[in-house]
């Protein structure tokens, strides 16, 4: 009986071990992949993709106070 207890301990550890791995795992595979990819290319499509990152995080300008929105 005390053996049966043991190997399903045994077999819960292990199993919640692969869930985290693999949890982490496919966190990280897409962030992975993307930098494969840019890797991949060379250097003029790198910085068109670099410059369109960079469009996008940037702040837009035309929101300041008196803009042509006619706010």
């Amino acid at each position: 009986m005390l053996i049966v207890i043991v190997a399903i301990v045994i077999a819960a550890v292990l199993a919640i071990g692969v869930v985290i791995t693999l949890r982490n795992r496919s966190a990280h595979s897409s962030v992975d992949s993307f930098r494969r990819q840019i890797d991949a290319l060379g250097p003029a499509a790198r910085r068109n993709v670099v410059d369109q990152v960079q469009n996008v995080t940037e702040p837009d300008n035309d929101s300041g106070e008196g803009g042509a929105r006619g706010t």
